[in-house]
């Protein structure tokens, strides 16, 4: 199976790309330099190099969260992150869904958050994306079901990425362990068990689903 995922050269993604690759699949991890997000052009250049290239399971995983409150935050980061966020994601799946409707079979599984399915202050921007990455999930799943394309949101609580440590402090983690039951944030191995699940052949009936993957976070 030929595997795409985007972000792939750290945090959850790298664990993503090493599972599959343990598998035995076939895995493609373009760097920024073939695939730049934040740049439409970009992204319409690598699907026309790899459109035949024959993608069985799309991961998108790449993003970016900017942290400001809304009566300041800066417009480009707003359109930045709808960019890599979400249209890119679309992009690609638009880009690449031609092969598994072709085949009859094929996984997506977009990498949402917490922060879609609750939030908190500072992160409109990130939430609004994230809420939108489920929005394509929904639609895609319905649309492409009869065609044995199975489609998901995985959705990551706390996890020890260099993202996360960016925007949380030592404190504030602390803090936010209290609030987990586990009372741990997550390994990226972890995230990564259910991204593989999803995305390839051992799913065979989840599809449209929104997972939260946060210690029980979102169960209180």
């Amino acid at each position: 199976m030929k595997v795409l995922i985007t972000g792939g050269s750290r945090g959850i993604g790298k664990e993503i790309c090493k599972i599959f690759v343990e598998h035995g699949h076939e895995v493609l991890i373009p760097s920024r330099s073939e695939l730049d997000l934040s740049d439409r052009e970009s992204v319409h250049k690598f699907i026309d190099v790899y459109k035949d290239y024959g993608i069985d399971s799309l991961i998108n995983n790449a993003a970016i969260n900017p942290l400001s409150p809304i009566d300041i935050i800066d417009e480009a980061d707003i359109d930045e992150c709808f960019q890599v966020n979400l249209i890119s994601p679309t992009l690609l799946a638009q880009g690449f869904v031609g092969h598994m409707k072709t085949q009859k079979k094929g996984y997506i599984v977009n990498i949402g958050s917490v922060w879609g399915v609750v939030s908190k202050e500072k992160r409109a921007t990130y939430s609004m994306t994230k809420n939108g990455i489920h929005g394509l999930t929904n639609t895609l799943a319905v649309e492409l079901g009869a065609y044995n394309i199975l489609v998901n949101t995985v959705c990551p609580g706390f996890t020890k990425t260099e993202l996360t440590a960016k925007n949380v402090s030592a404190e504030e983690e602390k803090e936010l362990c209290a609030s987990i039951p586990l009372g741990r944030f997550a390994e990226p191995v972890e995230i990564a068990a259910l991204v593989y699940f999803l995305g390839s052949e051992n799913n065979t009936y989840i599809t449209g689903q929104r997972i939260p993957i946060d210690g029980g976070f979102t169960a209180r």
